[in-house]
């Protein structure tokens, strides 16, 4: 029988003995809500050991040798194309996109899933192999198309695999079967999400482990920890209710509970359709060992989360696709997107057990339960009984109150393994301004520099700039006209953020440099470690802030730049920023035919189906 935990234990571990938690514990986040209602309850919780798998250092090959040779993160620029190594090998997956009841933390829910699996499988590949997924949409009762996007793939030469319906492509229609095969041109840690509508909240999505060389040694790779919010609702409901909203109530749709891999318990208040005690995800530390754990943020509305282990130290060593050279905390702060990979010495002893944590910040957040728990047990814990049930506290600073703002750590905290420095005259400048406010309907939109986004399903903008011949930027009936940067290399975005809240900047295609971020607006010439920038590919923006994005422009395609908050997305925040438009221009029979394969599909399927987009579509 698994050991139980009695509710006031779990409170109180989740807060701790700091001084400040009191300050958490009646916060507007709801923890105090969440917890009287379970206290009420006295319902025992399960806690559940799962043993975690370990991935390699690195997959089999079709020849003898090592994937990357003699390519370290300090002698190889990552994003030069011809840094990849050609390891002549294809990693293929089949996926298949279902709808299911699921219980993930005990209350009965309508889910949309990859392979019936909540998180979706692992997908896995060496540096320079090609990733190829059969995607076959099984979505019924009722039926709606769907997407795959691998995050944080730069789809050089494969701009059409992108994911992004209406822009790389038309959904894939239900019923039908389509092809993605994308390079794995980047290496570290990332996942593959539904870009259709806001899908993905639904739980369309799964980790991508990319493996590649590493900034520190470690013996055992513990693999993906995905951490998220987590909503009951069914996510088009929650649109509806956007849709209809202010700016405000649109804001105010609280998450449900905090997960961390899936894994979360609650105590089911009498008369509900719930299953209690649904059980907590659980890790093994190998005393003695270095284990690498790859953190992936998914939220749908929740930026940043905090995330810590109990007792022990956590060395970073990268952040989303870009190593860095290591340096130690105490406490991640990831926002909707991103990725942190860190090595952590395990310290503890055979038999011992400690929390793996996970927070929505005050102010950061709207949730009626915050706190987010998973168990690292050391080797032969589980066999201990009850004292495999963790009763370590949180350093201090997992639980101070994060009033000031919602942003990521400070940019000088962190430097890439490989320098690339920030350019003085970049060929172009692109200045975004977003905004919140309502529509001639009343409903809640985002804007970038006026403009709201609503995709064409039916005319993907690649296959319409592809198809073009004069130099006016295209766009259907329906969708912004995208940004023509030309044939520029190197341009700089500044990005204002005219909202009293954060958002997590999230550009496809590519890595950006991130110059400079901070409140009010730029100076015009401040940059932080202008000899080596911060590389990421999603930014957190604060409130009224601003941050200044170094792009480089060569990679041919149409490329959104969106908030990843599902919901701010939903409402329009998002931009297209088309670049090398001359490679695309008269090619259209090449791009026309590959996407036309998605199109054909769902232009039959849409003409015999009412299509229901209430949102912007990606």
């Amino acid at each position: 029988m698994a050991p139980t935990l009695d509710i006031l234990t779990w409170a109180l571990a989740s807060l701790g003995n700091s001084s400040s938690a009191l300050n958490d514990f009646t916060s507007p986040a709801g923890f105090l809500t969440a917890a009287l209602n379970s206290l009420i309850q006295n319902t025992p919780l399960n806690h559940a050991y799962v043993p975690s798998p370990s991935l390699p250092l690195y997959l089999p090959l079709n020849a003898s040798g090592f994937p990357w040779e003699n390519l370290t993160v300090s002698n190889t620029d990552p994003l030069a194309r011809s840094s990849v190594p050609d390891t002549g090998v294809t990693r293929k997956f089949d996926l298949t996109i279902t709808r299911e009841i699921v219980a993930v933390d005990g209350f009965n829910k309508s889910a949309i899933l990859v392979n019936k699996q909540y998180p979706g499988p692992l997908l896995e590949a060496n540096w320079g192999d090609y990733i190829e997924v059969t995607l076959h949409n099984e979505i019924s009762d009722p039926a709606e198309g769907t997407t795959i996007h691998l995050h944080g793939l730069t789809q050089n030469g494969t701009p059409w695999f992108d994911g992004t319906p209406g822009i790389s492509q038309c959904p894939v229609a239900p019923g039908s079967t389509y092809i993605f095969r994308s390079r794995a041109d980047m290496y570290g840690t990332s996942w593959y999400h539904s870009h259709y509508s806001a899908q993905y909240t639904a739980g369309v999505y799964g980790p991508l482990v990319v493996h590649g060389p590493s900034s520190e040694e470690y013996d055992i790779d513990i693999g993906p920890i995905m951490i998220h919010d987590y909503f009951r609702m069914d996510y088009q409901r929650i649109l509806q209710n956007n849709e209809g909203s202010n700016a405000l109530t649109a804001l105010l749709n609280p998450s449900d509970n905090t997960l961390i891999h899936g894994g979360s318990n609650y105590a089911c208040p009498v008369g509900t359709e719930c299953h209690s005690n649904s059980g907590l995800s659980g890790f093994t530390f190998t005393p003695g060992k270095r284990h690498r754990l790859r953190i992936i943020n998914t939220s749908t509305l929740t930026t940043p989360m905090l995330f810590t282990i109990d007792n022990h130290t956590m060395t970073v060593i990268a952040n989303d696709f870009t190593s860095l050279e290591s340096y130690t905390t105490d406490v991640l702060s990831l926002s909707s997107g991103q990725r942190t990979d860190i090595v952590v010495d395990a310290t503890g002893i055979a038999g011992q057990s400690f929390w793996m944590r996970t927070r929505q910040p005050d102010l950061c957040s709207f949730t009626l339960q915050p706190f987010g728990l998973a168990a690292i047990y050391y080797t032969d814990a589980a066999a201990s009984g009850a004292n495999a049930i963790p009763t370590s506290t949180p350093p201090p600073s997992f639980n101070i109150p994060r009033l000031e703002s919602c942003a990521n750590d400070p940019l000088n905290t962190t430097t890439p393994s490989y320098p690339i420095p920030a350019t003085s005259t970049p060929d172009t400048i692109l200045a975004i301004t977003s905004r919140v406010g309502l529509n001639a309907t009343g409903s809640t939109v985002y804007t970038m520099n006026n403009s709201t986004y609503y995709a064409d399903f039916n005319s993907p903008l690649l296959s319409l700039f592809a198809s073009s011949t004069n130099s006016t930027p295209p766009s259907s009936s329906t969708q912004n006209t995208p940004y023509d940067l030309g044939s520029n290399r190197t341009i700089w975005l500044i990005f204002n953020n005219a909202m009293p809240f954060a958002h997590p900047m999230h550009l496809h295609g590519q890595q950006f440099l991130v110059l400079a971020e901070g409140p009010g607006t730029w100076d015009g010439t401040t940059i932080t470690h202008a000899h080596n920038p911060q590389r990421r590919d999603t930014q957190i923006v604060q409130a009224s802030g601003y941050a200044v994005f170094q792009l480089d422009g060569g990679n041919a395609g149409v490329w959104p730049f969106h908030c990843h908050l599902a919901w701010h997305l939903s409402s329009g925040m998002n931009v297209n920023l088309v670049m090398q438009a001359d490679e695309l221009r008269g090619t259209g029979g090449e791009i026309g035919e590959i996407v036309g394969e998605s199109c054909a599909a769902w232009d039959a399927w849409s003409k015999g189906n009412r299509v229901d987009q209430i949102d912007s579509g990606i």
